[in-house]
């Protein structure tokens, strides 16, 4: 069965596997880090005093990426919100850019989606995000993208909403699974000092998004009216 045609992201058992294979490393990265941490100490025990300056840039920084690693959690928790709401989309060729979009809220690298309105209007999902945004900033349009990498995210796996929130992910297997689930979401929908943005969603698109994990969404007399 081809992935968009489960009702929904997570009824796909490839993707499910995905976001388990994501979350273990999550739980890798967890107690790597300080295990690595402790493994030093316990190395400069037996070595001459100079040798804990040598591991010093790693004592340092491997407690920021323990604090670090503690917000994929709640990342990884919104990607299972998400695929267990909204079927995958198959997408060639997506626009996308380095630079700041044209009339975004945000500056970021960014993917340009088709309003599910109807619309011809396009909407960015901008990766508000930086950690493990790297990956996707050196395969997206760019002077000096290489057509190799570009290749790796076309075409592009989407489950979501544009106008609220949505996974990202590559092919991988030969299209049959994907890979690099990545979260990306309008800032309005978790940040209640933006005002919301219908972009011409109906009542039931804002109530699936709320479902999907969205907080601050537009009223849905607001969101009929724009349509």
């Amino acid at each position: 069965m081809h992935p968009t045609d489960h009702p929904t992201a997570w009824d796909h058992v490839p993707t499910r596997v995905a976001w388990a294979r994501h979350m273990a490393m999550n739980v890798v990265g967890l107690i790597g880090w300080p295990a690595g941490w402790v493994a030093l100490i316990g190395i400069s025990t037996f070595t001459p005093n100079w040798v804990v300056w040598v591991f010093m840039p790693y004592f340092l920084y491997s407690f920021y990426r323990f604090f670090v690693q503690l917000t994929y959690f709640p990342a990884a928790l919104g990607i299972r919100r998400v695929l267990r709401e909204y079927p995958w989309q198959i997408l060639e060729r997506m626009p996308s850019g380095l630079g700041r979009y044209p009339g975004a809220r945000d500056d970021g690298i960014w993917f340009e989606f088709r309003n599910p309105s109807g619309s011809e209007e396009r909407i960015p999902l901008v990766f508000l995000k930086h950690y493990r945004s790297y990956w996707w900033l050196r395969r997206l349009d760019g002077p000096r993208t290489k057509p190799e990498r570009r290749a790796q995210i076309e075409p592009l796996w989407f489950a979501g909403d544009p106008r609220f929130l949505g996974v990202v992910a590559a092919s991988g297997r030969g299209g049959q699974v994907p890979k690099r689930l990545h979260l990306l979401y309008q800032r309005p929908v978790f940040d209640s000092r933006c005002a919301p943005e219908g972009w011409g969603a109906d009542p039931a698109a804002v109530d699936r998004a709320g479902r999907a994990g969205a907080r601050y969404l537009p009223e849905p007399s607001q969101s009929s009216a724009q349509g």
